[in-house]
Formats: structure tokens, C-alpha cells, sequence
């Protein structure tokens, strides 16, 4: 009967049934396409999805692996995907005996002479020694630990996306800054070389009023003019500097290091002629978040499971082994590892709520209503993702032509400056239309300098709304050796810092693995 028990308590867990739903992907809404926009992308194959080399820029490529090696906002996600896996594997050990233990105690107990059961010349102290294994097993008979089991796998796997996910992010943010920091480069230059141009009106305007030609008027008109786009210059090289800031935090460095990084070409990233963004069903496939939100939709599907699982009668089975031996009766103390001082203790136990008061079915009511909004999260999710690329398409496209027409109005906006400056020379017409010029011309380099960066940018903002940058970690661990290395030396992890209980199961016996298998 005992054997019976004990193999009974083994096969349950394995062979009993699951209460709760099991998840499906929920279904959700993609187009087949991306609207039509004049000049649209290819809707090819996505591009290299570590698309920064697109760039062909050195110094980005750079900044990018120095930002995946040391950004701490990346290592928080990777250390968070090893605390998932921690949690998994303390799950996974619910599914054996949950409290066991080696027990041992020693009692004298000695009689008051007082007392009135006292008779004289008999013992009065008796000792006991005990020593012993006890153990109790809740046997998952409704799936209570496995669902909790499954929670925690789904958990883990979404720590995982939700690592991808912040490289993604981190990615596209050092693209983003690194550009903003070429396009004001850029825009401190446009200011540079108009205060050139300006310095020179203000001699000219000058000369021409020192030869009594002019009035001192115009004198006054060209150094405002200049003045003013000298003052720009300050500005524009603080926000340069708040850029130069940004980058450091990024790369997890100190602002001082970033100058050095930065040396060579200023020019502004060129975006590739060549750009294809797939289909929107692709997203659901390389978009970390989207992958995150399933996934957190099937651990809510399996905290119902959990749930329900508590409105049913749980099956335990405790038992005690051990040896125990006094000194009362002639017995001694040194018998206590005799066989015959053994002590055995086994039974099953049966435990049926009742009278809960609606808790445990209000708890199933409120998990019910967790998953229903992980179900629309994660639809939402996939319609926000198609909404970004669409977006962002249109941003790019956008951005192209503006750099176009403004690259014309440039041309002439140069050619109107000298012209105007050549009709003041002669006396054709006054200093208003030589400043109006200048002003013009100012405006629209300033402006096409940063339709230049917004070019780029945009790419990168699409480039990031197709789910792309993750892939660079792939084949390298999530927590960099230094980081493993502080842990280890507080902590005993066991198997748990090497980079394979870091991934996604690669097989399904890997799988069974990690989700029944003790982690020690």
C-alpha cells in the first residue's frame, strides 16, 4: 500500500489534467500592405537588420558596439532576463516535494520532586533523542504548479524580448543622437559661414558709408544682421554639447570621453538609396514588443490556469522517517540507530475549500479579466507597431523631397545674396534688399542642414518600427562576463550564468528540460 502511494504521488504531476485555458496566439488584425504614399519604399525583403552599416559611416558603426557593449540600461534587461530564469527554475521545483527536511532534537525532561505523581526512588529524568527525514508533497493533480510553471516560462521568454526590445531602443537612440549631433555640426557651420558673408556686407556697407554714398542706416542694419546670427552660434553649440551629453549616458560613458570618439568626417549620415520594408505581417515576427505582449498574454492565460486551480481539492502526501530512543523503562540513549528504534509516519491528506466567500472565484474573475486585457494589449500592440512603420515611411518619404526643393531654394537663395550685394555696390537699390537676401539665405541653409539630418533620422526612426538592431546580440550573452563575475562572487548560481540558460529552448527536449528538471 505504501509503494502504491508513493508511485501514485509520482505519476500525478506528470499524467493529471490541467485545469484553465491553454493559450493560443490571439488573433489579430495586420494589413496586407502598407498604404501606398508617392514615392513609397520597395516592400522587398526588410533590409540588413543591423542596418546602421547601411550608413557607411565608421564612427557610428563605433559608437553603436560600444553602446551594445556598455549602456547599464541594456545590462538591467539582461541582468532582470537572469532573475526570470531564477524564478522559472524555483517554479519548476514546486513540482516535487515542497517542504522536506532532516530533523533532529533532544529532550531531558526532569519530574518535580513536588509533583504529586512524584515516587520516590523512581526515575526522574527521562532524555529522548529523535533524528529523522520528514517531507510533504502537494501532488499537482490539477495542473496548479505546472500552470505556475508555465507563467514563469512565458515570463522568462518575455524578459528575453523585453532585453531585444531595449536594443532596439538603444540602437536607434545613438543613431538618433549621433545624427542630431552631425546636423547641428552642420547648422554651427551654416551660421559660421554666414557671419563671414555678413562681416563682409558690414565692410562694404561701411565703406560705402565713410564715402558719404550711403547713410549710417545701412551700417546699422548690417550689424544687426550680423550680431544677431553671431548670437545663434552659442546656442546652437549648447545644444551640441546637450547632445555630446546624451551620447556619453548612452555608451555608459563620462561626457569628457565623447570628443575623441567623434573625430573625422562631420558630414551627416547618408541615408542608402536602397531601402525595403517588408510586409506588416513581418512585425509579429521581428518586432521584440509585439513577441513580449503574446507573451505576456500567455503568462496571464496561465495564472488563470493557477487560479482555477485553487477552487479544486488538493491531494497531499506527508511522511516521517526516522529513529528515536530514551532512557526511560531500561532503554538507552545509544539504541537510537537500531533498526528496531525506527519511526515511520505516512499518509495521504485531502483538503476541500469550502465556505471561501467568493475569494477563490472572485481571484479566478479578476485573472480572467487580466488576460482578456493582455489579449487586447497585445492586438493593440500589433496595430500601434503597423502605425510606427506606416508612419515612418511617410516621415522618410516626406523628408526626401523637403532636402530636394530646399537644396534648389539654396542655390538660389547664394545666387540672390550676391546679386543683391552687386545691385547695393552700384547703387541700384538699398540695404533692406541685401539684408532681406541674406536673411532669406541664412534661413534656408539653416533649414536644409536639418532636412539633411531629418533624412537619416527618419530611416532610423523606420528601421527601428520594423523591429530592427536586436539581432547584434545574437550568438553573445545577455550579462556581460564583469557583471557574471560580481554576481558569482556574491551569490552561488550554480549552471544558472552560463549564456545557454539565457536563450529561448533551442529543441523541445531542451525544453521539457528547463521547465521539469530541478535547477540545484
Amino acid at each position: 500500500m505504501r509503494y502504491s502511494l508513493i508511485l501514485l504521488a509520482a505519476a500525478l504531476p506528470l499524467g493529471g489534467c490541467m485545469v484553465g485555458p491553454n493559450f493560443t496566439t490571439p488573433k489579430s488584425s495586420t494589413a496586407a500592405q502598407y498604404q501606398p504614399i508617392d514615392g513609397a519604399l520597395p516592400a522587398g525583403a526588410a533590409t540588413d537588420p543591423q542596418w546602421w552599416h547601411n550608413f557607411n559611416d565608421p564612427v557610428l558603426d563605433q559608437l553603436i558596439q560600444l553602446g551594445y557593449q556598455q549602456n547599464l540600461t541594456l545590462q538591467v534587461a539582461g541582468v532582470r532576463v537572469l532573475q526570470a530564469r531564477a524564478e522559472l527554475a524555483s517554479a519548476v521545483g514546486e513540482l516535487y516535494p515542497q517542504q522536506q527536511a532532516i530533523t533532529g532534537a533532544y529532550t531531558d525532561s526532569v519530574q518535580s520532586h513536588a509533583s504529586p505523581t512524584y515516587i520516590p526512588g523512581e526515575q526522574n529524568s527521562i532524555g529522548v533523542a529523535q533524528i529523522g527525514l520528514t517531507a510533504s508533497w502537494e501532488i499537482d493533480f490539477w495542473g496548479k504548479y505546472r500552470r505556475a510553471i508555465q507563467a514563469d516560462d512565458a515570463e522568462f521568454l518575455g524578459s528575453i524580448d523585453a532585453y531585444d526590445d531595449a536594443l532596439v531602443s538603444l540602437t536607434s537612440s545613438i543613431a538618433q543622437t549621433y545624427i542630431s549631433i552631425r546636423t547641428l555640426q552642420a547648422q554651427i557651420s551654416v551660421a559660421e559661414a554666414n557671419v563671414n558673408i555678413q562681416t563682409e556686407s558690414l565692410r562694404i556697407a561701411t565703406v560705402q558709408y565713410n564715402s558719404g554714398q550711403t547713410s549710417q542706416l545701412d551700417v546699422e542694419q548690417a550689424q544687426t544682421q550680423l550680431s544677431t546670427t553671431q548670437a545663434s552660434v552659442p546656442t546652437l553649440k549648447a545644444q551640441l554639447v546637450t547632445q555630446q551629453d546624451a551620447l556619453a549616458v548612452l555608451l555608459g560613458l563620462t561626457p569628457d570621453k565623447i570628443d575623441a570618439l567623434l573625430i573625422g568626417s562631420t558630414a551627416i549620415p547618408q541615408a542608402p538609396a536602397d531601402v525595403a520594408v517588408g510586409i506588416p505581417q513581418d512585425l509579429l515576427r521581428l518586432r521584440p514588443d509585439v513577441r513580449e505582449a503574446e507573451l505576456e498574454a500567455a503568462n496571464q492565460s496561465a495564472l488563470l490556469g493557477v487560479a482555477k486551480a485553487q477552487l479544486y481539492p488538493s491531494l497531499s502526501l506527508s511522511g516521517t522517517f526516522g529513529y528515536e530512543a530514551g532512557n526511560a523503562n531500561g532503554a538507552s540513549l545509544g539504541d537510537l540507530f537500531k533498526w528496531s528504534s525506527h519511526v515511520v509516519s505516512v499518509g495521504p491528506s485531502l483538503e476541500i475549500p469550502i465556505f471561501n466567500y467568493g475569494q477563490l472565484t472572485n481571484q479566478v474573475r479578476a485573472q480572467d479579466a487580466a488576460f482578456e486585457q493582455s489579449i487586447l494589449n497585445y492586438q493593440n500592440t500589433v496595430l500601434q507597431a503597423q502605425q510606427e512603420v506606416q508612419n515612418a515611411i511617410a516621415t522618410y518619404v516626406e523628408a526626401q523631397s523637403t532636402v530636394h526643393l530646399l537644396t534648389t531654394a539654396d542655390a538660389s537663395a547664394q545666387k540672390s545674396t550676391k546679386l543683391a550685394m552687386i545691385r547695393y555696390v552700384d547703387g541700384a537699390t538699398d540695404y533692406t534688399t541685401v539684408l532681406n537676401a541674406e536673411q532669406a539665405q541664412l534661413q534656408v541653409q539653416n533649414s536644409l542642414a536639418a532636412a539633411q539630418g531629418d533624412v537619416p533620422a527618419a530611416l532610423v526612426t523606420l528601421y527601428a518600427a520594423l523591429g530592427g538592431g536586436w539581432q547584434i546580440a545574437q550568438g553573445h550573452d545577455v550579462v556581460p562576463d564583469n557583471v557574471k563575475s560580481d554576481m558569482r562572487a556574491r551569490t552561488n548560481w550554480g549552471g544558472l550564468l552560463t549564456p545557454q540558460a539565457h536563450a529561448a529552448p533551442a529543441t523541445a527536449a531542451a525544453q521539457d528540460k528547463q521547465t521539469y528538471v530541478p535547477t540545484w
